[in-house]
């Protein structure tokens, strides 16, 4: 009967990931639904669009590039940084600034490291909260967490059915019978992630429903001019970066920095 506990460690694993999954998707609908109509229906910046899409390392990558298609910093391909211009037109620009160092040159890897963890990047993360735009940092889990949470139980439901049919069992017992109560744990989490795709997608580490609704509206507008290719970097990160040598100098990695 050793079989039975293996089932019953896949259901406490199914049935808790599920019940995680379904009281964090309530959770972010009434969060959702307590958000100001004026927020949820504002245009978002160039810096919350990045933070909403992929955090404060997003918002670093995407003040690097802007700064660079205007020649105030120079990205070689070889990952340094090189300032050209020591004014910067914004909190955050000077945040990066001052990340490269008094020197005016360092790699781009710890200046990017240093300008997400800046405390201009700390207050747009506050007021995009405040706003009803981003998931509070440390508010349990978010929607996107508990649907890997949801995957993880029905792969360990699978693992545990394999090894319940490997197992010996006693006479009188079909194997079949043991698969089919396999079954109903791992049809639960295939459930929950088949509904959770259809009700919740796309699950964002950083942007609460209604952020998410402003980060769709953004791919409708009309591309072709510096502000929607900066919108793009923002939203989809350093691989929407049409130009090789800039590309390259976020990629380059043959010498990783050290602080």
């Amino acid at each position: 009967m050793f079989w039975v506990l293996l089932l019953l460690l896949a259901w406490a694993s199914a049935g808790s990931a599920c019940i995680r999954l379904c009281l964090t998707a309530v959770r972010a609908a009434a969060a959702d639904g307590r958000g100001a109509p004026a927020d949820r229906e504002r245009d978002l910046t160039l810096y919350e669009a990045a933070f909403l899409s992929g955090g404060p390392a997003r918002v670093a990558d995407v003040t690097l590039v802007s700064m660079a298609r205007q020649r105030r910093l120079l990205l070689a391909h070889t990952g340094w940084a090189t300032v050209v211009d020591p004014r910067g037109h914004d909190e955050i620009e000077r945040s990066v600034i001052g990340a490269i160092g008094p020197e005016g040159q360092s790699r781009i890897a710890p200046v990017r490291a240093r300008a997400a963890g800046a405390e201009a990047v700390g207050r747009l993360a506050e007021s995009l909260v405040r706003a009803g735009l981003a998931v509070p940092e440390g508010a349990g889990t978010t929607v996107g967490a508990a649907v890997r949470r949801v995957r993880a139980a029905a792969l360990a439901v699978a693992v545990l059915a394999v090894t319940a049919l490997l197992l010996p069992i006693e006479t009188g017992t079909p194997r079949l019978l043991v698969a089919a109560w396999f079954a109903l744990p791992l049809t639960l989490t295939l459930s929950c992630l088949a509904i959770a795709r259809f009700e919740v997608h796309p699950y964002s580490r950083w942007a609460s429903p209604a952020g998410q609704r402003l980060l769709g509206a953004l791919a409708g507008r009309p591309a072709g001019d510096e502000r929607s290719f900066l919108t793009t970097v923002a939203v989809r990160g350093i691989r929407a970066i049409g130009e090789p040598e800039l590309r390259a100098a976020f990629t380059h990695r043959d010498q990783p920095w050290r602080e």
